[in-house]
């Protein structure tokens, strides 16, 4: 599914959270919202998702994400949310040879013990 925004690797370590572009490129920095929000995972945790922004009317805006991406973080107009859709690591482990089906239940599991307001 393509969202029209950044697809990235959220990784929650037992240091903090990174974000990783597809090109390997460390974005933490650029959504910082999104890095304080994965401290709410358990350490060992990977997550491979999409960063969005949203405008007033509700739809994703690829330029909103273009604009967020290559700005501050102090410069930020909207807050983005993080759209996981799959998970790569657990607490138990890596979980990529397992079938989707099994690492999408896994990943509902974890998601459902976040907070209500979180932006994942």
């Amino acid at each position: 599914m393509k969202l029209d925004g950044h697809r990235m690797i959220m990784w929650r370590t037992s240091d903090g959270v990174r974000l990783q572009a597809r090109s390997g490129r460390d974005v933490t920095a650029a959504w910082g919202d999104l890095a304080l929000a994965g401290h709410h995972l358990p350490a060992g945790t990977v997550l491979d998702g999409e960063a969005v922004i949203t405008t007033e009317d509700g739809r994703i805006s690829f330029e909103a994400a273009q604009a967020r991406a290559a700005s501050s973080p102090t410069r930020a107009q909207r807050p983005a949310h993080y759209i996981a859709f799959d998970a790569l690591q657990l607490t138990s482990g890596d979980v990529r040879p397992r079938p989707y089906s099994e690492r999408r239940a896994a990943l509902l599991n974890l998601l459902a013990d976040l907070p209500a307001n979180t932006p994942i």
